[in-house]
């Protein structure tokens, strides 16, 4: 019910590029998705596993995304009850009722691509469980099994590497101290598998997602300044989820102000707290350093990418949150029975508590319903988020009468980042929609800038070049860019079509124009449109059967594409033998679109001739 709002909600700012993609919907793109190295949005193979195999069960439809979202976290919700009963907690179906409906949580749940925080969730609490349960019986089958789904959790998502040390943590607060055979020695296999796999993701999260340039040079007092500031800001959140928002203000870092300190310093002091009361009860301070051990991948001691937008974000404490609950849960708990004597007034001060947080989650799932609606909500929130800007630019762009809107959201967005290419990219792109030839100076203005940004965004030259290959006396420049498209993303099919239908264009130029076609084809051979570009260049070089081959690929591709049928009738036309059949082509087309004007009068001109 919780979740209500955001079943039928459509797919949201980067879902498609972690979802499935046609390319690697395949048996081969399953193996792409282990074995090829970006080939997906991240390095997470069982999470893209699963994405491969909830796509086949029901393909794009995203109530099946949002279903197992929400199962994954009841699930994790009952297993972290059962972890508390097994560690003798009092308050262990308080915690695990608190954790399925605190509104924090709702980012995790709620994002079709925020499946790997609920994926890796649960494989890391089962996991956990299963160790404590190895840790009583010593059994071989129970240590494997847990180690089993350790792995799966890592290869779901990195930060749940955290899980050996938070174990280790978990054996001192139960024991006071820690034993190097029976407590430290069985995690030294699952030490060597999180601590490389937490480098390798970061090493990924620079190398292939983009987590580097500027907007990530921070010295070592700015990310300290972060650190500390993050931390508060994720305790604060949990235990009063107010104001939560999709992106927040990206503060600034700032050595020089003193009042920044406050916020590491604030937490130094806070451990040291918890580490002298540790005497009187271990469970606080165990506590704070499962939380802070689990968030410290994210709190800026390491690049990514979303602090290119913001240092924060609700779906980032998905688990380490667990550190701040569990004694929160356990403290209520006690107080609950030490103060209020009767059973049913505990139960129904609970149930006041959790329909609280049900009703905050219901109104924050609202907000994911779909693009618009987020990136409104957000901006409410933030006016300064430049991302929502040029996001709801996208937005409003795709829809009816909505062009003039987003080029206003995409200015808005310049003005917050000025810096950010992508915007001026959306920007130019919805000023050549226009179709005024005046603003036709401005956009390639912002071509050029997107570019001067970021010299090897292979979308900006690419679209540059289709702009200027139709200004007469500008195609040597359109070539240029082609090239340098192709150049930059030589897995991207429509990069050599572009190239190759300029080239074919140019006399002399026909058998290059030839060899870019091909490859946008040995690309991807699905799109039937590059078949029939590559058939129009063999025709115009006189290899007719060739030709009629690649037209006979794009009709078995969409037997319905007019221009094929046309296009193949036009190459049979000049085979004096096959006559008929060119006609019959051009029949075809036009039962198809009996307004096709080019195949009405290439039938006149055969039945003339």
């Amino acid at each position: 019910m919780v979740y209500g709002p955001a079943l039928q909600g459509t797919q949201l700012w980067d879902d498609n590029a972690h979802l499935t993609k046609p390319e690697l919907q395949s048996l081969h793109g399953l193996w792409r998705i282990w074995f090829d190295l970006g080939a997906t949005q991240q390095y997470y193979p069982v999470l893209h596993s699963a994405f491969w195999m909830e796509h086949i069960l029901w393909g794009d439809a995203v109530l099946g995304y949002h279903l197992v979202n929400v199962v994954l976290h009841v699930l994790s919700a009952c297993l972290l009850v059962l972890i508390l009963r097994k560690l003798a907690l009092p308050g262990a179906w308080l915690a695990g009722c608190i954790f399925a409906l605190h509104p924090v949580y709702v980012e995790g749940v709620a994002w079709m691509s925020e499946q790997k925080s609920t994926l890796s969730g649960a494989f890391c609490l089962a996991s956990l469980l299963l160790y404590l349960h190895f840790d009583k019986s010593r059994r071989r089958s129970t240590y494997f099994a847990g180690a089993g789904l350790f792995v799966l959790a890592v290869l779901s998502k990195s930060v749940t590497a955290v899980l050996p040390a938070a174990v280790l943590v978990i054996l001192w607060w139960k024991a006071g101290r820690l034993e190097w055979k029976r407590d430290v020695l069985p995690l030294a296999p699952w030490f060597a598998l999180a601590v490389p796999m937490g480098l390798f993701t970061a090493w990924v999260e620079r190398t292939y997602v983009g987590a580097s340039g500027s907007d990530f040079e921070m010295s070592l007092m700015q990310r300290i300044l972060l650190a500390g500031r993050a931390l508060w800001f994720y305790t604060l959140k949990f235990l009063w989820p107010a104001n939560l928002i999709f992106q927040y203000p990206r503060w600034k870092l700032d050595p020089t102000a003193w009042w920044q300190f406050l916020f590491p310093v604030g937490a130094l002091l806070a451990a040291a707290i918890l580490l002298l009361t540790a005497r009187r009860g271990r469970g606080p301070l165990a506590g704070f350093l499962i939380f802070a051990g689990a968030i410290t991948p994210v709190l800026g001691f390491l690049n990514v990418l979303p602090f290119r937008y913001s240092w924060v974000a609700d779906h980032f404490q998905y688990l380490a949150s667990l550190g701040i609950l569990v004694p929160v849960a356990v403290g209520l708990s006690l107080a609950a029975r030490r103060f209020v004597a009767d059973h049913n007034v505990r139960l129904a001060l609970a149930g006041v508590l959790l329909a609280v947080l049900g009703v905050l989650s219901w109104r924050q799932s609202a907000i994911y319903r779909d693009d618009e609606t987020l990136y409104r909500a957000t901006l409410a929130a933030n006016p300064t988020s430049w991302l929502a800007h040029n996001n709801l630019g996208s937005v409003l762009e795709a829809k009816p009468g909505g062009l003039q809107e987003a080029i206003l959201e995409y200015q808005a967005a310049l003005q917050l980042a000025a810096r950010y290419p992508q915007s001026h990219l959306n920007l130019a792109t919805a000023l050549i929609k226009l179709e005024d030839p005046g603003q036709l100076p401005r956009a390639i203005a912002e071509y050029d800038e997107a570019l001067r940004l970021k010299p090897d965004f292979a979308e900006a030259h690419a679209d540059l070049g289709n702009v200027l290959s139709r200004i007469p006396g500008r195609e040597p420049e359109a070539i240029d860019h082609y090239r340098e498209a192709v150049r930059l993303a030589p897995q991207v099919a429509q990069g050599h079509a572009n190239l190759g239908g300029m080239l074919a264009q140019i006399p002399g130029r026909l058998p290059e124009a030839i060899q870019e076609f091909e490859a946008a084809i040995r690309l991807d051979p699905s799109i039937p449109e590059l078949h029939c570009n590559l058939g129009v260049a063999l025709t115009q070089s006189g290899q007719l059967p060739n030709a009629i081959a690649e037209f006979d690929a794009a009709l078995r591709i969409n037997p319905n594409l007019v221009e094929a049928h046309f296009l193949r009738g036009a190459a049979l036309a000049e085979m004096p033998d096959r006559m008929k059949e060119a006609i019959a082509e051009c029949q075809a087309a036009l039962r198809i679109n009996p307004d096709f004007e080019p195949a009405r009068q290439l039938l006149q001109q055969m039945k003339v001739e």
